[in-house]
């Protein structure tokens, strides 16, 4: 997959560059609006990274002409300082953004996240069989990062080990001594208040409000269960 980034500081474009290629990307280089514009005319492109902020065309503006002809993702690139104009992007048809100086990491899975989305809404196929998605949770099981909304959440491994198996079991009730002998790989013995932590611990990184969870339901006198979303 191509993705275009777009930045007048050849340096940021640069460093972009390095990351995405590491994953298998192909980049495409631009430095103003104008040039995007003109990419996009010439070449295929799946995914588009923007600043916001550059000479003879800004971003705002070629988002908007982007949005004219294609659909696909578009990450804005913004400074803390341009919290109007990121909040003016977005309403004008940003998928997403990133803040300057960013993570590469946060960057990349952003990254992942848009293109998974707009496959599965058909624009393309993408075979990845190391990624697990419900709802707005994805988890790469190749990276050990997931991310809610394309925000990273910080697991410890017990956390990300109890979550990927319940994503890879959606519906399915396990009990705490199911669960503890999976995970900790040793006979379960009075082990329900060491799994209820952890269950505890990922519902408060994954869930919007954790003593009202969407996802991780418990189910009295029998286990866990991840609901499908």
């Amino acid at each position: 997959m191509t993705i275009l980034v777009c930045d007048d500081d050849k340096e940021i474009v640069e460093a972009i560059s390095i990351y995405l290629k590491q994953e298998g990307y192909d980049i495409l280089p631009a430095y103003n609006g104008k040039e995007a514009l003109q990419v996009m005319k010439e070449k295929e492109v799946h995914l588009v990274i923007l600043d916001i902020m550059m000479p003879e065309m800004d971003g705002i503006h070629a988002l908007l002409k982007i949005r004219e002809k294609s659909a696909i993702p578009v990450i804005f690139l913004s400074a803390k300082s341009e919290d109007v104009d990121k909040i003016l992007g977005l309403n004008v048809g940003a998928d997403d953004y990133v803040t300057k100086p960013f993570n590469p990491l946060e960057l990349i899975a952003r990254v992942k996240s848009q293109l998974r989305r707009y496959t599965q809404l058909g624009g393309m196929q993408q075979d990845n069989d190391t990624v697990l998605v419900n709802g707005a949770i994805e988890m790469d099981t190749a990276q050990k990062i997931v991310t809610v909304d394309g925000e990273i959440k910080k697991l410890t491994p017990t956390e990300f080990k109890i979550l990927q198996m319940l994503m890879e079991n959606v519906g399915t009730v396990f009990s705490s001594a199911q669960i503890y002998e999976r995970i900790w790989e040793e006979d379960a013995y009075a082990t329900d208040n060491i799994v209820s932590v952890h269950i505890r611990r990922i519902r408060e990184k994954i869930e919007i409000d954790p003593k009202n969870p969407d996802y991780i339901k418990v189910m009295w006198g029998v286990g866990y269960r991840m609901d499908k979303k």
